[in-house]
């Protein structure tokens, strides 16, 4: 071990195992506090998400308080959100991998709080148009900064499904915000300016509960000793290890490996993109191919979902949020019950199952939708086992962009394919499926299907050739990090 790999902040060169002793940890309440304080932040986008789309009749009603258009909400406002969110990933993704992990989880959920709150107090549509592109940002933000700490925390045999299971929790806040609408909106219970707000409200509050448990998440220790605070790395893992071993009443096995590694402050924007794009090819035309497949299919269905069961099935506007809670339940289940596989059976072979199974179950919707066999309920059904795949398959995109990439170029990388994945589904997806799924014609509506689908099989026969092999890897193996200069097994290796 060379100077400088002892002093918090210095760089040289540090000989580590820090990778190793976090990889050999049993699941422990240390793990669990981890996943609570950070994976939670999926449940507030979904409920975001979902409260918006289902306040919009309210919102353009006289006497909301708000002068709006159901359009703006539903199109500038969306619009906007989703702008923020691509450019908060790409802004706080590049800070991310250059400030650490912990500050831009808090920063990025402060600015969630901040801008949810100040939405619920709008008073005129340029207000409700600015908070919710910087409610966007600050989500946006917490993806890429989210998504690189858990993978970093959580051991190797257990991180295919939390990763999944945490991405798919989403839909348990688009649950909530379904079901929250609904009693948020009764004007017997709250005056009609006053329920919408109260919506926004409740996010603040859950908000608020998820930063104090996340004070207790501490700074990746990966991070740490990449950047020059080796010693605070191993410090951070010793406290990790002696709480799990008061915990199991157990001593912990050696850790199987160390690596050298030359310390540094921070990793230029070239050498990211260089690295991404130069050194691993295939992997990048993975990770687009993954998210913009999962990106059109939820649009296929969700963007049109209230106008096909009110043009088609006569539903009344007002119901159409008990359906969409179904179909929400389908798309957590599938995480939930399907991630362990692909820690156990493998990535490649679920990644390229859940991709093409729900685009050929979609393709057969389409065909059953044009023959005029599905009812309003059946047709539900469909939809809810078509995405109790796909769910899985969206949930994988997550996990594989920020496992199989080197850990300097982390955050960044899911920023980028977080952003690509999020224009094409927000900006280019309602842009065509708002025109077929709203005509009233079921040819329409049926190639709506039948597009999403095709992209979906697509990236599940690109999984097929290029899906990295990351089930129980350490994440420095399936990605060499930029920053070492040697790897060995070792058997009593020093750690840091």
């Amino acid at each position: 071990m060379s100077a400088g790999s002892g002093s918090v902040g210095s760089t040289g060169t540090i000989t580590t195992a820090v990778p190793a002793r976090l990889d050999r940890l049993p699941w422990s309440r240390w793990h669990w506090t981890v996943v609570i304080g950070l994976g939670t932040v999926w449940i507030l986008d979904g409920l975001e998400v979902t409260i918006v789309g289902n306040i919009a009749g309210r919102l353009s009603e006289e006497g909301s308080g708000l002068p709006i258009s159901s359009a703006q909400v539903t199109g500038i406002a969306a619009a906007l959100y989703v702008a923020g969110a691509c450019s908060g990933a790409l802004f706080f993704g590049w800070l991310t991998d250059r400030f650490g992990r912990k500050k831009l989880f808090i920063l990025t959920l402060a600015v969630y709080l901040a801008a949810t709150a100040l939405t619920a107090i709008s008073f005129h549509s340029w207000w409700f148009f600015l908070f919710r592109f910087l409610t966007g940002f600050g989500i946006g933000g917490e993806y890429a900064a989210i998504n690189s700490a858990i993978d970093e925390l959580i051991p190797s045999l257990y991180r295919g499904r939390v990763d999944l299971i945490i991405n798919g929790s989403f839909w348990l806040g688009a649950i909530g915000g379904s079901l929250l609408s609904i009693v948020a909106l009764d004007t017997s219970l709250f005056a009609m300016n006053v329920g919408w707000r109260l919506t926004f409200a409740l996010g603040v509050v859950l908000g608020l509960v998820i930063l104090l448990v996340r004070r207790n998440v501490p700074e990746s220790p990966r991070w740490l000793f990449i950047h020059g605070r080796g010693e605070e790395a191993e410090e951070l893992v010793s406290s990790i290890e002696d709480s799990v071993r008061a915990e199991k009443g157990t001593e912990l096995p050696e850790p199987a490996s160390e690596m050298t590694i030359h310390q540094r402050k921070s990793i230029g924007f070239l050498t990211i993109a260089r690295t991404v794009f130069t050194a691993y090819p295939k992997r990048t035309v993975l990770g687009l191919s993954l998210f913009i497949g999962q990106a059109f299919l939820y649009n296929a269905i969700t963007f049109g979902f209230g106008a096909i069961l009110t043009k088609f099935f006569d539903v009344p506007t007002g119901s159409t949020g008990y359906y969409f809670a179904v179909i929400a339940a389908g798309n957590f289940l599938g995480p939930l019950l399907l991630g362990k596989l692909f820690d156990t059976v493998g990535r490649k072979i679920m990644i390229t199952s859940t991709y093409v199974l729900s685009g050929l179950l979609l393709f057969g919707t389409a065909w059953l939708f044009d023959r005029g066999s599905l009812s309003a309920m059946t047709l539900t059904a469909c939809w809810s086992v078509v995405l109790f795949f796909a769910s899985a398959g969206a949930s994988s995109a997550y996990l594989t962009v920020s496992e199989i990439f080197p850990m300097e170029t982390r955050a960044m990388a899911i920023a980028f394919f977080y952003a690509v994945g999020t224009a094409a589904g927000g900006i280019s997806g309602p842009l065509l499926f708002a025109k077929l799924t709203e005509s009233g014609v079921v040819a329409d509506t049926v190639l709506a299907f039948q597009i999403g689908a095709g992209l979906m099989v697509a990236a599940g026969l690109v999984a097929a050739f290029f899906a990295v092999r990351a089930e129980r890897r350490s994440l420095e193996d399936i990605a060499v990090p930029l920053s070492v200069a040697s790897a060995a097994t070792a058997g009593g290796a020093r750690t840091a």
